[in-house]
């Protein structure tokens, strides 16, 4: 089979003009970027604002082996397939972020004949959005160092700015830096760092953000900086919070594309699920919302990280609410989480399998508590057996879970009919949506319920620096937010390695931090960090671009 960026280059795509018209958003109402990308203008908002909202389908997974699961290509399979059944839908995704895009990863707008295109563009600065980010972000930290420079009126600490800056990019040597050296008249040395952006604060905020007021107020209540007394400081004491919000006059804005089978597809805001909350923006969701009969929408990485964030958090900002999920999983994957290694998966081992389904039935259980019906897509590979897919359907099934195979890799929107269908029925069933917690409860106590009930953990321990500032943000009044675990993806525990369901185990808390302008508090758990770092093969190596603009090897 071809790769994936020759189906993207082969593929004919429709003006963008023509695939707003399927839903009747006119061309004044569109800011072009090009043939085939555009925003979409804020005054549609006021347009639609009073039509019925269609379903909501969120789509998750079990947690990512190096097998891989196909979450993004289901999706936008997914969505195609709704159309095939006679349905008007749209898939809404993140933008993906150069980090990942020239380090481990590669590309990432979906698969094989289930992908958003043009899919060089989505990987490659898209729409600019995630450079307003950056520019807005480190617009912030310049202005701080310079207030410290300029006499420092609000008697920041130096020690204590909390804002570090941020570049689109894996870089390890930027984690810990020192920054105002050279002499008095090149600002005040202190010790700071870069994270990647897509952890940024300012990511955050344009993605819960419901329109630019809401985001100039948001912006205004980050915390910076303590001053020497312990008070909080906040962006908007710097006085450039308009500044600020003018860098997002068009980022704010959704970006509309295609699938390849010409299925509108909203891709806007792209905050990573590990460590940021791992949804896209609550407007280009409600825009969805109002334009088409069933919306689709993915969470990042495993459902205890990107569906519980997007219960707890999301769903709570925007006053949503999904009518079905989908747990996307391979069989493959399960006989890596029932510890075989990468190179036998080929081989059927039952017992494996067995073992490692028990991630799968626990995200089950999980999506219960929520009170959401729950389908699990089985994505396809030629050395499934028949054995191992009824295996699998049976014990999900006793879960009340529908099993659908899903072959949208292969096959676009016509592999993923079946799954269609299934989705369909599981929106017409009784739900009782519920958050997993009450945002009144103490920090301590929220972590406490994640860790129990979503990650199946024991208890959890805290450093002393995150003791200590669960009590200052306590004493600030700032604790009736709902709770980001920044966690790694691999696991339900804060240990990569321990795959599967583990058991007998408690979540080390290491730092906690105040995001008050996005409005929840995160939480650092094990060795997550907020800078990656490249591989020791980094996927830009793989690269290139002919002399006639031809790119290679982005997939």
């Amino acid at each position: 089979m071809k790769s994936d960026v020759e189906i993207a280059q082969e593929a004919v795509i429709q003006p963008i003009i023509d695939i707003a018209k399927q839903l009747d958003i006119p061309e004044e109402e569109l800011e072009l970027y090009g043939r085939f990308k555009t925003k979409v203008s804020l005054s549609t908002w006021d347009r639609i604002k009073e039509n019925e909202n269609g379903k909501l389908i969120l789509v998750s997974a079990i947690n990512p082996t190096a097998a891989g699961e196909g979450k993004t290509t289901t999706s936008v399979g997914l969505s195609d397939a709704l159309r095939k059944i006679g349905k008007k839908s749209i898939v809404t995704l993140r933008e993906p972020s150069l980090g990942p895009c020239f380090g481990m990863k590669g590309g990432a707008a979906g698969g094989g004949y289930a992908q958003v295109v043009p899919m060089e563009d989505i990987n490659l600065h898209f729409t600019g959005d995630f450079h307003a980010i950056t520019s807005a972000h480190n617009l912030l930290a310049a202005v701080i160092d310079n207030h410290m420079q300029q006499g420092n009126e609000l008697q920041i600490d130096n020690r204590r700015v909390t804002w570090r800056r941020v570049v689109d990019l894996n870089d390890r040597a930027l984690r810990n830096i020192v920054c105002g050296m050279g002499g008095k008249a090149h600002g005040i040395p202190r010790e700071t760092g870069f994270d990647i952006t897509v952890a940024s604060e300012m990511m955050a905020i344009l993605c819960l953000a419901k329109d630019l007021d809401d985001m100039k107020e948001r912006i205004g209540k980050i915390i910076v900086a303590y001053t020497y007394g312990g008070r909080p400081i906040r962006a908007k004491e710097l006085n450039v919070t308009g500044a600020l919000t003018l860098l997002f006059k068009d980022a704010i804005k959704p970006n509309l594309v295609q699938t390849l089978e010409g299925t509108p597809a909203f891709v806007h805001g792209g905050p990573f699920a590990n460590i940021a909350h791992g949804c896209n923006s609550i407007m280009a969701t409600k825009f969805a919302l109002k334009l088409a009969d069933v919306v689709v929408t993915e969470a990042g990485f495993g459902a205890d990280l990107g569906a519980e964030k997007f219960l707890d958090i999301k769903c709570r900002f925007a006053g949503i609410k999904p009518d079905a999920v989908v747990l996307v999983a391979t069989v493959r994957a399960l006989k890596m989480h029932g510890g075989m290694a990468k190179s036998e998966l080929a081989t059927v081992d039952m017992a494996a399998l067995e073992a490692g389904l028990t991630n799968l039935t626990k995200h089950i259980e999980n999506m219960k508590k929520f009170g959401l019906p729950t389908v699990v897509a089985i994505n396809a590979f030629p050395t499934d057996t028949e054995d191992e897919l009824k295996f699998v359907e049976a014990k999900c099934n006793e879960m009340g879970a529908e099993v659908a195979i899903s072959e949208v890799w292969a096959k676009g929107g016509l592999g993923g009919v079946d799954l269609a269908k299934k989705v369909m029925a599981a929106t017409e069933k009784p739900s009782s949506f519920q958050y997993l917690y009450d945002v009144e409860a103490t920090i301590e106590e929220k972590i406490e319920i994640i860790a129990r009930e979503i990650y199946g953990a024991d208890g959890v321990n805290y450093t002393a620096a995150a003791k200590k500032t669960i009590k200052e943000l306590t004493e600030l009044g700032l604790t009736n937010t709902p709770i980001c675990m920044a966690k790694t993806q691999y696991s339900f525990t804060d240990d990569q390695t321990k795959l599967g369901r583990p058991t007998d185990f408690k979540i080390t808390v290491r730092e906690i931090k105040i995001a008050a302008g996005a409005g929840f508090i995160v939480a650092m758990t094990g060795n997550i960090l907020t800078m990656p770092g490249l591989p020791k093969v980094p996927a830009a190596e793989k690269m290139d671009i002919t002399n006639d603009g031809k790119i290679t090897g982005l997939f």
